[in-house]
């Protein structure tokens, strides 16, 4: 008799939406209500992720789950994981449990709101889980509407013009994803939307290659973002709500650092090969241009906004240079991408976080008009610190490992362009130490209506990824054991 194996990775990605289905069908009254079914669903996501990393996350793709989905074209429900796509899932089940957990002070439309969480965590899960184009794409399309309603209708001020920015430049970028998928498929033989069978044998070659090369690119790059397609993000992240903006720098940019290496680096590699210093100046250009404007910034949450732009420059720089190696070359700037990936969204994160609980208290993000909150509010205060000097690249932090191999594998194939984009390390210390002596350090130069420190609430969603941040940084081979088993078998 055969044992019957748990699909986990259906379980996992669809316990979110079983959450809001029964939110949907029970209606509760109280937010309480609403949000202890929300919490549960997503810590329930949080131990089946677990599962699949004790049942074992080998170097290729595993733990496949296959269904049939429409023969004809090809098309089928399938899911599996690898060493690049299971850290992202951990990521993504653990940010979302805090940011729900952070939430739970929002009352307004309850229901809805964390409904909405609940089908964007589905959808994130599903889009670094799918193993075939098409579901991928369904996966991809969903976040989109989710994130939509989550900015447009409990963000700030302006949140409705952001939301239309956000959902306009990442319909463009997921038009360009559809043709560039469709030219995948077409070139295919047999017909398939299969990306075990793409990334196996890439079908492209020539002028094929290079459009859908390029198609991929604009996509990914609106996703990311990367300069000159960045401008939704500092509008989106400003106006969205704290968690919000947490699970779009934490996990939503992550599907574009994602697609550059799921599609362009394992499906047109020869593509990127060829165009890889174009991506490498693009990405050098977005890490400085990124850490510029943020260091121009008064707005304390503007400014943790376009630190994301320049770290994901440091992402896309360490993928363009693992393609312009070549094969058979290191892969340690590969293995820092990937890293970073994890390290960026536990820090972005919990830095948005912070600076919700920041302006709950002050009433303001202007770091002109606050000053002395160490001594009002020492713990929210302590934590900010940390986690600032984590997205410095502080040594024994998160970001540091992934950067150092970053620069480390760069430097073989771009050394002049790594010493441009380090210099963005130096702008964001800079701007990170002005930021923390200016808001938190001397006295209140005005009375603040205290309302106490991080509460319980707050505590339980910031402190794990403050925990989190240490673990990384000081012991990154937890991760990187899994990432490394992967990218050494990637033929680029």
């Amino acid at each position: 008799m055969e044992s019957i194996t748990l699909p986990l990775l259906s379980i996992t990605t669809f316990l979110p939406l079983l959450g809001t289905l029964v939110i949907l069908l029970v209606k509760p009254d109280k937010p309480r209500t609403t949000y202890r079914i929300g919490i549960g669903a997503s810590t329930l996501a949080v131990v089946t992720s677990l599962g699949i990393w004790l049942r074992g996350v080998g170097s290729s793709f595993n733990q496949i789950e296959q269904l049939e989905w429409i023969p004809s074209l090809g098309i089928a429900y399938r899911m599996g994981i690898d060493g690049i796509s299971f850290p992202l899932v951990l990521l993504t089940t653990v940010l979302f449990l805090t940011a729900l957990i952070y939430s739970a002070k929002i009352e307004k439309r309850a229901n809805s709101y964390v409904m909405l969480f609940l089908l964007l965590e589905t959808a994130c899960l599903g889009v670094f889980m799918a193993l075939d184009l098409f579901l991928f794409y369904v996966f991809f399309e969903v976040t989109l509407v989710g994130m939509y309603f989550i900015i447009a209708e409990w963000g700030h001020e302006n949140s409705k013009q952001a939301a239309l920015t956000f959902f306009l430049y990442t319909l463009l970028g997921s038009l360009f994803l559809l043709l560039a998928f469709l030219s995948l498929y077409l070139h295919s033989d047999p017909l398939t939307f299969d990306m075990r069978a793409l990334i196996a044998n890439p079908p492209l070659t020539g002028l094929a290659a290079a459009l859908t090369f390029w198609g991929l690119f604009v996509a990914f790059a609106i996703k990311t973002p990367l300069v000159p397609v960045h401008t939704w993000l500092p509008a989106a992240h400003t106006e969205a709500p704290a968690a919000g903006s947490a699970i779009l720098a934490g996990v939503l940019l992550k599907l574009g650092a994602y697609g550059f290496i799921r599609f362009s680096l394992q499906m047109t590699p020869d593509a990127f090969q060829q165009f890889a210093p174009y991506v490498i100046v693009i990405s050098v250009i977005t890490a400085l241009y990124g850490a510029l404007v943020a260091l121009a910034q008064t707005d304390i949450k503007r400014m943790v906004a376009y630190t994301s732009v320049n770290h994901m420059g440091y992402m896309v720089f360490g993928v363009a240079a693992a393609a312009a190696l070549g094969k058979g070359a290191e892969t340690s700037a590969l293995d820092g991408a990937t890293l970073q990936m994890i390290s960026h969204g536990v820090v972005t994160g919990l830095l948005f976080l912070l600076v919700g609980a920041l302006q709950d208290r002050t009433q303001t993000r202007e770091m002109t008009e606050i000053s002395g909150l160490l001594k009002t509010y020492p713990v929210l205060s302590g934590l900010f610190i940390v986690a600032a000097f984590a997205s410095l690249g502080l040594p024994g932090l998160a970001h540091f490992p992934a950067e150092f191999q970053i620069f480390l594998g760069g430097f073989s194939a771009y050394p002049v362009a790594t010493g441009f984009i380090i210099l963005g390390l130096l702008i964001t210390t800079g701007l990170y130490l002005r930021a923390i002596q200016s808001v938190f350090m001397g006295n209140p130069e005005k009375e603040i209506d205290s309302k106490g420190d991080l509460d319980a609430r707050e505590l339980w969603a910031t402190v794990p990824l403050i925990a989190a941040i240490f673990i990384i940084g000081i012991y990154p081979d937890l991760l990187l054991s899994i990432i490394h088993a992967t990218t050494e078998l990637i033929g680029f």
